[in-house]
């Protein structure tokens, strides 16, 4: 499959989950997701990271600059619901490590994970707060120790993507970035109803909740402005 450029951020046209589980189980590699806002905003340093890894559409922008590309079932995979995807598809026969978020959420993230999906072998895991070099260093030699099949790693962009890459230099796996997935699972942060993410209104629901984003997304504006100009 062929990678399509947007504003220079490469992104694979999946036309389903599916088709992204039976990539990612063959080529393994680190998924990126990938919305407006990382498009629009993308610098040589965050470019260069997902173009070395594996973008997929998270948001309705991305979807919809793929679809004026020509490629019309491209579809949109939110990365909060892709990770429980992966395991559902693949707890039966292979083993997970689980980094990121405060220490009581990795925690409640485990145990939920050990209730929902019996026999899971989760191999390792911690919060996301890596303080030193050194305990970077004692995480990713308890990996490449352990060699877990799946790992996700809840730090936020580009950190994530970093450490992911880190560990990737010394054992290959499948590995997805998730952000703040980890407190939306538990439920310490509440994801938009089921309506507005089926309409692709996710981020005026967050906004309406959270006013100050208006800073962070007045800018998508310009994106629309790309989208209807063809600059992408």
């Amino acid at each position: 499959m062929e990678k399509v450029s947007l504003n220079g951020v490469e992104v694979f046209p999946y036309t389903s989950e599916q088709q992204l589980l039976e990539y990612v189980e063959e080529h393994k590699g680190i998924l990126v997701a990938i919305n407006a806002e990382k498009i629009l905003h993308a610098t040589d340093q965050t470019r260069a990271i997902i173009n070395r890894n594996i973008g997929y559409c998270d948001g309705a922008g991305a979807v919809l600059a793929l679809k004026q590309k020509g490629y019309g079932n491209a579809c949109k995979i939110p990365g909060c619901e892709l990770w429980l995807k992966i395991i559902k598809a693949f707890y039966h026969d292979k083993t997970f490590y689980l980094i990121g978020a405060k220490p009581q959420v990795i925690k409640e993230t485990v145990e939920k994970l050990q209730k929902e999906f019996e026999g899971i072998r989760i191999v390792g895991y911690r919060d996301g707060y890596i303080r030193t070099p050194e305990e970077k260093e004692r995480l990713i030699n308890d990996i490449v120790e352990k060699k877990p099949d799946v790992v996700f790693v809840a730090m936020g962009s580009p950190k994530q993507e970093l450490l992911m890459e880190e560990i990737q230099s010394r054992h290959n796996a499948i590995f997805q970035g998730l952000g703040g997935s980890f407190d939306v699972y538990t439920g310490h942060v509440q994801r938009a109803p089921e309506w507005w993410v089926k309409h692709n209104l996710e981020f005026a629901y967050r906004l309406l909740k959270e006013p100050k984003r208006i800073k962070r997304q007045i800018y998508l504006v310009k994106y629309v402005y790309w989208l209807i100009a063809r600059k992408l």
